[in-house]
């Protein structure tokens, strides 16, 4: 059932605003409040779905409450209720955050209309916050060792910058996970993460791939087709494993860096692209450039911040909160009951040579459940967790 705050100084006003609220919808939770003081510390201790509020009131008034309310629970619509001479205060505060006004005497099938639009409106943005969560949950990081949370703190810097990352670490240790906390955490996240796996693309459609290309630039190419980097614009774009990019991509690369343009294949128009880079490879870079496998001047621009992601056998002691996070969600994925680990099973997991990282404990962990007793036992990880 929707619940309504009436915060209105005058008791005939609340009257009438009870009585249409009620009368015509039994479906409302109506709660009164005297003056602006009141309500807010109602708001403080209760969850409204929509707050009517008085402009002018004594002690508090609707000013004050709106900026107070939009302090306290921002994603509250507020309409506020305005005299004859209050009219412009009510529009400067649509331009504050209110949902919007109404004017007294309340009219019932305008006030009727309005609170509908609203509790609407804010169902819709509870559903988007929900949503929100439950895709933020698939890129959870799990650990408390001092490299992740190093590795966490860096993330809470960077995020919010415009500076382009490269994240560094070997295979199954979670450079992905890494890149996606800095899309969800920047100001970008609005926008799109675009994700492209350099080392899957063959070399002679990488370039297809990240800048498209018009129709009859190649074999096949029957249409105009845009490019990631178009995709990812007013977002974020994820080159993953940049180290296997040719060196001809690279330099189309670095000229989108330094201009913000791109050019599609086959075409010489420049399109104006606004693009945050975050890139990640499992490769020596350095080395890669010393052997002239990598542009210097690429490399330069793309580690404006560095990340480097620890390998498993390095961060040991999160063993045991990454088992615990995986077997929850592998069951949860199977339909069945969550298995816990005894001890010494912990134990004889965290002394393996995780060489697969992160990637490889999950499939053992997946592989305990599925074949493992009620408790998954030092004797299951002997017997399963085989290399």
């Amino acid at each position: 059932m929707p619940k309504i705050l009436i915060i209105e100084d005058e008791a005939s006003i609340r009257r009438v605003l009870v009585k249409i609220l009620t009368e015509e919808n039994d479906t409302y939770d109506v709660t009164e409040a005297e003056d602006g003081l009141e309500g807010t510390e109602l708001i403080k201790d209760k969850d409204f779905d929509l707050v009517l509020c008085d402009i002018k009131m004594p002690k508090m008034d609707g000013v004050e409450v709106l900026e107070s309310i939009k302090k306290i629970k921002p994603e509250t619509p507020i309409v506020m209720i305005s005299g004859h001479g209050d009219i412009e205060t009510a529009v400067n505060t649509m331009r504050m955050g209110a949902f919007d006004y109404i004017s007294k005497p309340p009219d019932l099938n305008r006030l009727l209309n309005t609170v509908r639009i609203a509790l609407d409106r804010k169902e819709l943005v509870v559903e988007n916050t929900r949503l929100k969560k439950k895709v933020s949950k698939n890129y959870q990081m799990i650990g408390e060792s001092d490299e992740i949370v190093h590795i966490k703190e860096m993330i809470e810097k960077v995020a919010p910058t415009e500076a382009r990352v490269l994240i560094t670490g070997p295979n199954g240790t979670g450079k992905e996970l890494v890149a996606h906390w800095l899309h969800q955490k920047s100001d970008r996240n609005k926008g799109p993460m675009i994700e492209v796996n350099c080392a899957a693309i063959p070399s002679e459609l990488i370039e297809s791939e990240l800048f498209g290309h018009v129709k009859g630039a190649f074999t096949n190419a029957n249409k105009d087709r845009a490019g990631k980097f178009e995709a990812a614009n007013k977002g974020t774009i994820f080159l993953d494993e940049v180290g296997d990019m040719s060196l001809s991509a690279q330099a189309k690369v670095l000229r989108a860096l330094q201009e913000n343009k791109v050019q599609r294949v086959g075409s010489d128009k420049d399109i104006k692209v606004n693009v945050r880079v975050i890139a990640a490879t499992n490769k020596d870079l350095k080395k890669e450039i010393e052997e002239g496998n990598f542009r210097e001047d690429l490399y330069h621009r793309l580690a404006v911040i560095l990340i480097k992601v620890p390998p498993l056998n390095e961060r040991r002691d999160d063993i045991p909160l990454l088992v615990d996070y995986f077997s929850k969600k592998i069951a949860d994925e199977h339909g069945t009951a969550h298995k816990k680990f005894s001890e010494k099973a912990l134990k004889k997991l965290k002394e393996y040579d995780w060489t697969g990282n992160i990637r490889e404990l999950r499939n053992v962990v997946e592989r305990l459940i599925i074949l493992g007793g009620k408790e998954v036992s030092e004797k299951d990880v002997k017997l399963f967790a085989t290399k």
